[in-house]
């Protein structure tokens, strides 16, 4: 049920990480998050080494409770404050699991940041290509930028090639605990058999 996910998830971890203290352009956050996370892949360090690193700088980048409250929908209205609680640590684990268990996968990938795109006071959208090679092609990559705090951008979304991955976990997660009659907690073991796996 969460293969899907992983499988594109990755690339946001992968190209996701930095967080810059003084006030920037969407865009430009955008590429000093990819070139941030291009140089962590190049270092001479071993697997769990670099996951770390960018596991740490995804925390800084990725608004992960954000993420994990939208993929909730409609069911975050009918749990208790307890459950709320369980399922962002389920989820941050998930989401971070998610990407380090796929990083061997890149070693440098390379994007091109094109331009940006106002949507609201609240969030921008800015466009970029994952630049293709023998491996991959190339692929469209929008980055929905929450922009609220100017000194504190963080990345809400990411629509690869049309696909929002907020909106696909979302539905995801729905449908698991429509098949389970509305019980959550079916979501929560899948979660936690993923996050021990």
């Amino acid at each position: 049920m969460l293969s899907k996910f992983i499988n594109i998830i990755t690339i946001i971890f992968i190209l996701a990480p930095i967080n810059i203290s003084f006030s920037q352009t969407p865009e430009n956050f955008i590429i000093n998050v990819t070139t941030k996370a291009s140089e962590i892949l190049k270092k001479n360090i071993d697997k769990s080494q670099k996951s770390e690193e960018l596991i740490e700088l995804a925390k800084e980048s990725v608004d992960i409770e954000g993420i994990g409250r939208y993929t909730l929908g409609k069911h975050k209205k009918s749990i208790t404050n307890d459950q709320l609680t369980e399922y962002e640590i389920l989820f941050k684990q998930y989401f971070l699991k998610s990407f380090s268990s796929r990083l061997s996968e890149y070693s440098d990938p390379k994007i091109n940041v094109l331009n940006q795109k106002y949507l609201n006071e609240k969030y921008t959208m800015v466009s970029s290509i994952l630049v293709g090679d023998d491996k991959r092609p190339e692929i469209k990559i929008e980055w929905r930028v929450y922009t609220k705090d100017p000194d504190k951008l963080l990345i809400r979304d990411l629509i690869i090639e049309g696909l929002s991955l907020a909106r696909t976990q979302r539905e995801e997660f729905n449908s698991v605990i429509q098949g389970a009659d509305g019980n959550i907690n079916i979501l929560f073991d899948n979660l936690r058999k993923f996050n021990k796996s």
